[in-house]
């Protein structure tokens, strides 16, 4: 792996993509000094289609909320991010239509979905507007609309990785993609094609290398760390020899003292044999090895609170499927049970944790080709807090349920509401206590706004 070659690309990416997209914000008026009226028609004597209204809304009120640089920055990442997903798709020929999207299959920068396009069988495609690109000789606005296209109809398999476009992300896409020297060319050209089927290595890597300057930004300065800091400067890519120890040693130790025979610690590099034990311990040993051997591959559950890219959950799925088919399971089933039964991970970073899911999802698509048929997810989340949530709203749910059981309700979620203020600085070091989740949710579902409600 090019490890040198990615370092550049990620760390040039994040700089090009916040100035692509600042770009383009530009056209609609909304500079750092200011964003103009919110409801604009016309920006520069152009005017806006409907569309373009709403996103611009979207984007502005964005702005006001959190300020011009972080989401400039929010939005140049959400594009690296389906940018790089994309690249691995289509390098793992893992893309449902099996077109590429960026490059062609001597892995030239010609995106085989345009040559293509008259055959192409996509979700959401509409043909009348394919033909109007190609009629006006339009064939950077073709191209822009077959990556949003493409990215929709990633919504379905993967929701969390390419949620539905239409807002004021689309809006950002940068200018001129087409271009050699563009984002989508120096990813193709720069990064060596085989990098890009050792999935988890390089997700992490480009990750880690992308946070580069924020984290020598924030280490600089004079000053504590603040919240939204914490991932740049925590995220560091566990090595490949740190991880199959870890897991050999904890996930593989447990299986193979509980079924001896099963042959699998000879394919462990870093597994390491027991050492002798006093008479005493080696007593107290077999018992808990009698209870491993009771164990089923789907009783096990597996968690990694600090998850990052995925990184150890994913080498986990292949200790796994090692584990079930010595217990006589097919690749096939064994992949939907892993996802279903066994793997667990938390990260305070939504970022990190969007690429943990696509990490996780694309192994279990390695063994399995009909993952992605939209009926399959993975037990991996970003943990959220409760800072904004205005807590009067409560008085709006739970319609139907009686009033002792929506009293409780309200004092449970009183208590989760406390737990998670500030999670994002605590992350998985919080303890949070076992409430009753289903008379929660039956309270959450049931919102009462038929009365007199309030503006907010």
């Amino acid at each position: 792996m090019n490890k040198g070659a990615i370092q550049r690309f990620a760390i040039w990416a994040r700089n090009e993509l916040i100035a692509q997209v600042s770009q383009r914000a530009y056209q609609y008026g909304i500079t750092k000094e200011g964003c103009g009226e919110a409801n604009a028609v016309t920006v520069g004597g152009r005017a806006l289609s409907g569309d373009e209204q709403k996103q611009r809304k979207e984007l502005v009120d964005q702005i006001r909320s959190k300020g011009y640089t972080q989401v400039m920055e929010e939005v140049a990442y959400t594009w690296f991010n389906r940018f790089i997903a994309l690249r691995f798709m289509e390098v793992n020929n893992y893309l449902p239509s099996h077109i590429r999207v960026f490059s062609d299959s001597t892995g030239a920068f010609k995106p085989e979905i345009l040559s293509d396009v008259l055959h192409l069988d996509l979700p959401g495609l509409n043909r009348e507007k394919v033909a109007e690109y190609i009629e006006s000789n339009d064939t950077e606005g073709l191209y822009r609309y077959l990556l949003l296209t493409q990215c929709n109809a990633l919504n379905d398999p993967l929701p969390r990785m390419f949620e539905k476009m239409g807002g004021y992300t689309e809006l950002l896409l940068p200018n001129n993609i087409l271009k050699q020297d563009s984002v989508l060319g120096h990813m193709v050209a720069d990064i060596p094609e085989e990098d890009w089927t050792d999935q988890v290595q390089i997700i992490g890597w480009l990750y880690q290398y992308y946070n580069t300057e924020p984290k020598a930004v924030a280490f600089a300065k004079n000053g504590k760390i603040t919240k939204e800091e914490i991932p740049a400067v925590t995220q560091l890519f566990t090595p490949d020899w740190i991880v199959r120890y870890m897991v050999e040693n904890s996930l593989g130790r447990l299986w193979v003292e509980g079924h001896p025979d099963c042959g699998l610690k000879e394919n462990w590099k870093y597994y390491l044999e027991e050492a002798q034990q006093e008479p005493e311990v080696q007593a107290k040993l077999s018992e808990i090895r009698k209870e491993y051997a009771a164990l089923n591959p789907e009783d096990i559950k597996l968690i990694d609170p600090c998850m990052g890219s995925g990184h150890i959950l994913v080498y986990a799925f292949d200790v796994l499927m090692q584990i079930y088919e010595s217990a006589g399971y097919s690749q096939r089933d064994a992949a939907k049970s892993i996802l279903e039964h066994n793997i667990y991970g938390l990260d305070i970073d939504d970022r990190a944790y969007q690429l943990a899911y696509f990490a996780v999802m694309m192994k279990a698509r390695q063994y399995n080709r009909r993952i992605l048929n939209g009926e399959n997810t993975c037990h991996v989340y970003a943990i959220q807090e409760s800072n904004s949530i205005n807590r009067a709203h409560l008085n709006y749910f739970g319609a139907g349920i009686d009033d002792i059981e929506k009293n409780a309700a309200k004092m449970q979620l009183e208590g989760l509401l406390d737990t998670l203020t500030d999670a994002k600085e605590y992350g998985s070091i919080l303890n949070v206590e076992s409430y009753n989740w289903e008379l929660l949710r039956r309270f959450v579902a049931a919102e009462d706004t038929d009365g007199q409600i309030s503006m907010d």
